[in-house]
C-alpha cells in the first residue's frame, strides 16, 4: 500500500479547516438569531419505535436541570413500563400518571376508551395550569386525538394556555395536522427494521 503523501494530506487538512471555519461563521450567525427564550411543543410521531423513549429521555434531561415534570399516559396503563418503574422514585420531581387501560385492539370498548382519555386530559390541563411544572410529556395523546376520543381543538386550545415557559412533548402515531401546525418541533419516526417482524417479541427494557 502506498503511504499517503505529506503534501497530500496537509492540503487535505487545510481544506478540512477552511470548510469548517465557514460553516462555525454560518452556524454561529443562526445561533446568534435564535434568541428566543419560550416553552416549546414537541411532537414525536410515525411509525417507527423510539417516541416515547425520546420524550422520558428528555425527562431525565429535564431532572438533570432541577425541573420539575409531570406525566400523562394515554392508552397506556395495563401494564407498568420501566420508565413508570424508575421514575416513580422520584415523587418529588416527577408525577406521574398512567391513565389508560390498554391497547385500543384489547380494550374494544370505545365508550370506555374516551372516558379514560377524559380524565387524562383532566389531569393533563392541571400541569398545563401549573407554571411549577417545567416539562409535561403527554405519552400515546396523539392515539386519543386519532381515534377522537379528545376534541382536537380543545387540546390545543388548553396547549396554546400554558404558561409561557413550559415545554411539552407529545408521542404517538398519526399526530393530526392542526397538532403538527402549532408545534415547534416535529419527528416522525420511520421504521428501517424491527426486531418483532423477525418473530422477536417485546422484552422489557427494550420496548416497555
Amino acid at each position: 500500500m502506498t503511504e499517503p503523501n505529506t503534501d497530500d494530506i496537509n492540503a487535505l487538512n487545510e481544506r478540512h479547516r477552511l470548510r469548517m471555519e465557514r460553516k462555525k461563521a454560518i452556524i454561529d450567525a443562526k445561533i446568534a438569531a435564535a434568541d428566543k427564550q419560550i416553552g416549546i411543543i414537541i411532537v414525536n410521531t410515525g411509525n417507527g419505535k423510539g417516541k416515547s423513549s425520546s420524550a422520558f429521555g428528555m425527562v431525565i434531561r429535564a431532572m438533570g436541570h432541577g425541573m420539575k415534570v409531570g406525566v400523562v399516559q394515554f392508552i397506556k396503563g395495563a401494564m407498568q413500563t420501566g420508565e413508570e418503574l424508575f421514575l416513580r422514585r422520584f415523587p418529588e420531581e416527577v408525577s406521574f400518571h398512567s391513565m389508560g387501560e390498554g391497547y385500543t385492539w384489547e380494550t374494544q370498548n370505545r365508550e370506555r376508551d374516551i372516558e379514560k382519555a377524559e380524565q387524562a386530559w383532566d389531569q393533563a390541563k392541571r400541569f398545563l395550569a401549573d407554571p411549577e411544572i417545567g416539562l409535561v410529556v403527554f405519552d400515546e395523546l396523539n392515539i386519543a386525538l386519532k381515534y377522537r376520543y379528545l376534541d382536537a381543538d380543545t387540546v390545543i386550545s388548553d396547549l396554546l394556555a400554558r404558561p409561557p415557559m413550559q415545554h411539552v412533548v407529545i408521542t404517538g402515531r398519526g399526530a393530526p395536522p392542526e397538532l403538527i401546525a402549532i408545534a415547534d418541533t416535529v419527528t416522525e419516526m420511520d421504521v428501517v427494521k424491527h426486531a418483532f417482524k423477525a418473530g422477536i417479541g417485546a422484552q422489557a427494557g427494550t420496548e416497555w
